[in-house]
């Protein structure tokens, strides 16, 4: 995947965090795409919300687009997701991409 794929992906993609991602990929940030594995989207589902659920337990400001993320993977059921990560110059983002690579399934 390159820069211009993973920026038609997150074009797809509404959510605040995935325009922001995209806003720092613009203006050159480091990605890193993680082409030889892919999970299901119900597993990375059950990590990031109990991740979720042990932040507000512990009153730990969850990450922006955490909350979205959960929901999204939620709805994505059993799909094959990639995962990609944009260093920016603020944060770090995590991208969930569908393994067509055409589309963002959730950006935090």
């Amino acid at each position: 995947m390159n820069r211009d794929d993973l920026q038609s992906a997150l074009d797809r993609d509404d959510s605040t965090s995935a325009r922001a991602a995209l806003a720092e990929l613009q203006v050159g940030s480091d990605f890193e795409f993680f082409q030889s594995q892919t999970a299901s989207a119900h597993q990375l589902w059950a990590i990031w919300s109990h991740r979720h659920q042990v932040m507000l337990d512990t009153g730990v400001t969850p990450r922006p687009g955490l909350a979205e993320a959960v929901d999204r993977l939620h709805a994505a059921g059993t799909a094959r997701i990639y995962l990609a990560t944009i260093t920016g110059s603020q944060r770090r983002f995590t991208i969930f991409l569908t393994e067509d690579l055409t589309r963002s399934i959730a950006c935090m």
